[in-house]
């Protein structure tokens, strides 16, 4: 019932970013830019790096499945912050949706979703131009799309319950704090094994580094049991942020 009447959320979203697709759009242009600048650019001076599995790719390689999850995070984490924001406290949109048989636990659902659905989209693009330029060296590859939908549900769910405690447009400078250095310190560049000792835990456990991980290896085709600890830890993620998210947008919308 949930998932029916949240649909009905997402189908509202479609029919009004229609009128705005340029701006969905030019968001998946980031991480191709950092691709072909860096991976490309850079990998030229580079050559090969070992990855932390001991197997050595070409720098391009290396890089195209960090911006694949890079990509998914960022479609997913600004649609349902600051989008969501601009819902809730200016445009009233949840307000008036609670005229209707949807209630706050549908929005939250609704709203992940489809910022959910921004970032597949992504990634998908993104996996494409990958694949034309001859990064994406195992079939397993295919994979990495419900593996970046994983990390695209985790970063949204959270995203969303952490917009809830916002207040005004300053507030999300704090977004930039947290994603910059994720999207810097992931092992997105170079292997984990090139940080400091004491820094390779920290950085092992963050959630950007969990879908990196995850999507390389997909990636690479090296499949292994391992891989089940970050689609634990972003799946987990993800349901913690949807329940917080319903709660607070309780609290926030009903009296």
């Amino acid at each position: 019932m949930v998932a029916a009447l949240a649909l009905r959320l997402v189908e509202r979203n479609v029919r009004v970013v229609r009128h705005a697709w340029l701006t969905v759009v030019s968001g998946f242009f980031e991480p191709v830019f950092f691709l072909f600048s860096l991976g490309v650019g850079l990998g030229a001076l580079v050559g090969e790096v070992t990855t932390d599995a001991g197997r050595a790719v070409p720098y391009a390689v290396f890089v195209a499945p960090a911006m694949m999850a890079t990509s998914a995070m960022n479609g997913a984490i600004f649609d349902s912050t600051i989008s969501v924001f601009f819902k809730l406290k200016y445009a009233r949109v949840y307000d008036a949706v609670l005229a209707t048989p949807l209630g706050p636990r549908d929005v939250a659902v609704a709203e992940v979703g489809w910022a959910l659905a921004r970032g597949q989209a992504y990634a998908a693009a993104f996996l494409l131009v990958a694949a034309a330029f001859g990064l994406v060296p195992s079939w397993w590859a295919l994979l990495a799309l419900p593996a970046a939908g994983l990390v695209g549900f985790a970063f949204a769910a959270v995203g969303m319950a952490a917009t809830t405690w916002m207040r005004s447009w300053t507030d999300f400078d704090l977004v930039q704090v947290v994603i910059v250095p994720l999207f810097l310190f992931s092992a997105t560049f170079y292997p984990l094994s090139f940080y400091p000792e004491p820094l390779q835990a920290v950085v092992a456990w963050t959630p950007l580094y969990q879908g990196v991980v995850l999507i390389r290896a997909l990636f690479l085709g090296e499949l292994a049991p391992g891989l089940l600890v970050p689609v634990a830890y972003l799946a987990v993620m993800g349901v913690v942020g949807v329940l917080v998210a319903g709660r607070r947008l309780e609290r926030r919308l009903l009296p």
